[in-house]
């Protein structure tokens, strides 16, 4: 459970350190001035739209640091001891270098005849990967 108190101190924090006031927070992040002030003085918690709201408008912010002070402020571009992910042990392919770069130059009939060798190559399926380690797969 989130201790208000300690929220609040950290959400001060957050306003000191982009030097901002009560009322440009709840502007910035889309809020009425109340709410915030009732979250300062301990009155109300904060929503999760409103922890998603920060989160959204700063991304320096640590969800964990918010919510319940671990972690740091602003975020530490460094990562230390991290769990391992779904990817993690997954190697990555060599990379030719001694391949060509390709560039733009006019189509030829050898070009074509290239083009109708690689069409009949079937796609089984596109993976894209994100930088927040999901991905999504995709079957024609």
């Amino acid at each position: 459970m989130v201790n208000i108190e300690e929220f609040a101190k950290r959400l001060n924090i957050l306003m000191d350190y982009y030097e901002i006031s009560a009322a440009l927070l709840a502007e910035k992040i889309e809020v009425q001035r109340s709410s915030i002030s009732h979250i300062l003085s301990g009155r109300n918690k904060p929503s999760l739209d409103f922890v998603l709201k920060i989160l959204k408008a700063f991304p320096e912010v640590e969800l964990y640091w918010l919510l319940n002070g671990v972690g740091s402020f602003p975020k530490t571009t460094q990562v230390k001891n991290i769990a391992p992910t779904l990817f993690s042990e997954i190697e990555t392919p060599e990379v030719k270098t001694n391949e060509p770069k390709a560039t733009a130059k006019p189509a030829t009939q050898e070009d074509a005849h290239q083009m109708k060798e690689n069409t009949d190559k079937e796609i089984e399926s596109i993976v894209i990967f994100y930088k927040n380690g999901s991905f999504k797969n995709y079957k024609p």
